[in-house]
């Protein structure tokens, strides 16, 4: 670690690994939020509304881990807040990150709105291509936060959790 700003701002290095522990299970939590709507986008499309309720299904719990990742990751003391803090030359990055949320959180509602509000089947290969897009864009977001926090604390938060 680079200071002990992020120490001061969690309570102690106790606290910051026990935050960060966290943070690691909640990652995998996300990452596998995000391969259940991958897995569910691969089914079938042929089985019309059976196939869109099962990726509203992936959605809504993407959305509410999606929220959880905020929560944690945006909190006073969090990720991106400390981040800045341990190696000041990164807070721009975290600023990005933050920023990169509220396109994020709106896109998932979207996706989840057009699966559950959409008229009828005819549009399941527009849904289909709009969520895949958004799956990319997580995937990224991901991986420029692994970045930030390796690149902060040296902590790998694991590429497979």
């Amino acid at each position: 670690m680079e200071s002990g700003t992020e120490e001061a701002s969690m309570g102690g290095t106790d606290d910051f690994a026990t935050y960060l522990e966290q943070v690691r299970a909640h990652r995998a939590e996300l990452r596998d939020a995000v391969r259940r709507v991958e897995d569910a986008l691969a089914s079938p499309i042929a089985r019309g509304s059976g196939w869109r309720t099962r990726v509203a299904v992936a959605l809504a719990q993407l959305s509410r881990d999606f929220e959880d990742h905020i929560s944690l990751t945006e909190r006073p003391g969090g990720l991106y807040d400390s981040a800045g803090s341990a190696a000041p030359r990164l807070a721009a990055a975290a600023r990005r990150l933050v920023a990169e949320h509220v396109g994020l959180r709106d896109a998932i509602e979207g996706c989840l709105v057009a699966y559950t509000d959409g008229p009828d089947d005819a549009d399941l290969q527009a849904l289909r291509e709009s969520a895949t897009q958004l799956i990319g864009q997580l995937v990224r977001h991901r991986q420029r936060g692994g970045d930030l926090v390796y690149e902060a604390y040296t902590v790998d938060l694991g590429g497979q959790g």
